[in-house]
């Protein structure tokens, strides 16, 4: 046998057995059976190359990386499930049954009754209310924010937990490895030179090597005493507090990062649950076990609420799934309030088929986010929905950073994710459901309020940009997965 032919037998050999591998690996982990054939063929009609290409761009890594990085999601510890789910206030007795049930199977958390969720409206009503209750701590506080910046709110959250500190209180702050890389001089040293014990998680390190560059924590939590917890969408950081943005002291420019939002403070029994978040996340980062209450937390109001925590170590989107039994358990109206929008194909089927059913759909997008290349894809995907009855109002200046899901006017979706694939699918999230009435309405209040200052989306406007601007609205589309 000549050379020739034994490197082309070679060649042949390779390309079988690198044929079968992808074709297997294709087989078990697409979920498409479009996009498996695409790889498959791709392998078939390129040798060796196709294979090559599928190893390179084919293969989903995030889910894998975040297991071994982080752990499996576990199974929680919760108080008594509370019984009187039939009482929950104006809301129908068996779609409320259906929502539980899902909520339940999908988080395997118990929805606790008993609750008291206040909103906190913007950094100079939200910071004061969080600040007020460190200086009141008596034996913790746990504080995980996606980032923490330095200037005056910086600083008196870091004095403030110094002085905790100092009277015998547990500190603890966590912060994304990512969210304090550009602050490294800024919040994290900050919190440092006081003294105050801070932990990155899953920062970017050589050694040992860790580039998990996606795979971040974009939780926002501040638990106190067991008691009280705040959850929201709120980092740590000057550029909340509109009333120094707009008013005649300006000293900085309204710009895209001066971010309007809502901030929660929780009190009840789901304390427990969101005493629990944070134990997790600082044990897998720090290795250390923090120890908290077992006493059942007294009842404070009338709100029945659960924690969903989402992350890329977990098989499927948990809230995901949730959003999709709330949006099909619709009866009236779904409000919406998200910074970015780019709903992965389930999210915008559901949102389609709810308004085609009759449901009043109303999303309140900001005119202009902080990220143009994500504004550019959402209009890609607004041009698609626009064929379809979806109200969708731009808020102008400031950026609107809440997150805030409403159905009917008894059911409530709060806290740290955004409803796009970052959020759905890389990023470590905290929710907040909250099945109430009252709280429903007061959000619906706000809802009403935001949207009276924002414009109605033109549609045809949309459409009839310059094919220019619609051809780079639709590039980046392309890389919407990962934006």
């Amino acid at each position: 046998m000549s050379t020739e032919e034994l490197v082309q037998l070679l060649l042949l050999c390779l390309h079988v057995v690198f044929g079968f591998t992808v074709a297997a690996h294709a087989l078990l982990h697409k979920h498409d059976p479009r996009s498996a054939w695409a790889w498959i063929l791709a392998c078939l009609l390129v040798p060796i190359g196709g294979a090559v290409i599928y190893f390179l761009f084919g293969v989903n890594r995030i889910h894998r990386r975040a297991r071994l990085e982080v752990g499996s999601p576990q199974v929680p510890k919760d108080v008594v499930e509370d019984t009187a789910v039939a009482a929950i206030r104006g809301a129908p007795d068996e779609e409320i049954a259906e929502l539980v049930r899902i909520s339940r199977a999908v988080t395997q958390r118990v929805l606790t009754g008993g609750n008291e969720v206040i909103a906190l409206h913007n950094g100079e009503i939200a910071y004061p209310d969080i600040i007020a209750a460190i200086k009141g701590a008596r034996r913790r506080v746990w504080l995980m924010s996606y980032i923490f910046d330095r200037g005056d709110i910086g600083r008196q959250f870091a004095e403030a937990l110094r002085d905790a500190q100092q009277r015998g209180v547990q500190v603890r702050v966590l912060l994304d490895g990512i969210g304090a890389f550009g602050h490294f001089f800024g919040g994290t040293a900050l919190l440092r030179r006081h003294g105050i014990q801070v932990a990155k998680f899953l920062p970017i390190r050589l050694v040992p090597p860790l580039f998990q560059i996606n795979l971040r924590n974009h939780r926002k939590l501040i638990c106190v005493d067991g008691t009280t917890a705040f959850v929201g969408g709120m980092n740590i950081g000057d550029h909340h507090i509109l009333a120094e943005c707009t008013g005649t002291k300006n000293r900085w420019r309204l710009s895209r990062a001066t971010a309007a939002d809502v901030h929660f403070r929780v009190h009840g029994p789901v304390v427990s649950q969101l005493d629990q978040v944070f134990q997790s996340d600082w044990e897998i980062a720090t290795r250390e076990k923090l120890e908290a209450d077992s006493a059942p937390i007294e009842k404070s109001g009338g709100a029945h609420c659960r924690a969903i925590t989402d992350g890329p170590n977990a098989e499927f989107s948990r809230y995901l799934i949730i959003l999709l039994g709330a949006l099909a358990n619709a009866h009236r109206a779904v409000c919406i309030m998200t910074p970015y929008f780019i709903p992965p194909p389930e999210l915008s089927s559901a949102l389609i088929n709810a308004a085609l059913r009759g449901i009043e759909i109303s999303l309140i997008l900001p005119e202009r986010s902080n990220h143009a290349w994500l504004d550019a894809a959402t209009r890609r995907w607004l041009v698609q929905m626009s064929a379809f009855p979806i109200s969708v109002y731009r808020r102008p200046l400031p950026f609107a950073h809440s997150k805030l899901v409403i159905v009917d006017d008894y059911y409530t979706v709060i806290g740290s994710a955004n409803l796009d694939s970052r959020s759905l699918s890389l990023n470590f999230e905290l929710m907040l459901e909250v099945y109430d009435q009252t709280f429903a309405r007061s959000m619906l209040a706000h809802f009403a309020q935001v949207r009276d200052s924002c414009r109605v989306l033109d549609a045809v406007e949309l459409k009839n940009r310059p094919m220019p601007k619609r051809l780079l609205d639709a590039f980046f589309w392309l890389f919407s997965p990962y934006l």
